[in-house]
C-alpha cells in the first residue's frame, strides 16, 4: 500500500473518530459533503453505483449495513445508512462508517487516481491541501 493510501486512510479514521463522538448525523455529514463534490464530476448515477458497491463490499464485515432498496432520493440519499448506524452501538457504527468510507475511496482512487481523490476529499471536507502535503513529507 502506498504512503498516500495510508494518509487517506488515516485522514478518514481521524475524521470518523471525531464525528462518531458527535453522533450519527455528523458521520453521515461526511458522506453528504463528499457526495456533493463527486456528483458534480461523475453524476448522481456514478456516485450511487460506487456507493452501492462500497456498501456491498463492506457488508462482508458489517452485514447490518443497509444497501437501500432502489435508487436513493437526492434529499435522503443516506437515510438507509443513517438508520443502520443509529441501530448500532456508537463505537461499532463509527467503525463501520470508517470502513465504508475507506472502501468507497479505495474504489474511487483506483478509478481516478490517488492525487485527484485526495483533492476531492480535501475540498469536500474543507481540509487545507497543505495539511496533507505536510503529512506526506513527514511520512516520506
Amino acid at each position: 500500500m502506498q504512503t498516500s493510501d495510508l494518509l487517506r486512510h488515516q485522514l478518514i479514521k481521524g475524521l470518523t473518530t471525531q464525528r462518531h463522538e458527535m453522533g450519527t448525523d455528523a458521520a453521515v455529514d461526511l458522506w453528504t459533503q463528499m457526495a456533493a463534490q463527486l456528483i458534480l464530476i461523475i453524476g448522481a448515477g456514478g456516485f450511487d453505483s460506487l456507493y452501492a458497491r462500497s456498501v456491498f463490499l463492506s457488508q462482508s464485515t458489517y452485514s447490518w449495513l443497509a444497501a437501500g432498496s432502489g435508487p436513493p432520493q437526492t434529499d435522503h440519499r443516506f437515510a438507509e445508512l443513517e438508520k443502520s448506524l443509529q441501530e448500532q452501538p456508537p463505537t461499532l457504527a463509527g467503525e463501520a462508517n470508517c470502513l465504508l468510507l475507506i472502501t468507497f475511496t479505495n474504489i474511487l482512487a483506483s478509478m481516478i487516481g490517488e492525487r485527484l481523490t485526495t483533492r476531492i476529499l480535501n475540498s469536500a471536507w474543507d481540509i487545507a491541501p497543505q495539511d496533507t502535503a505536510d503529512k506526506e513529507v513527514k511520512n516520506a
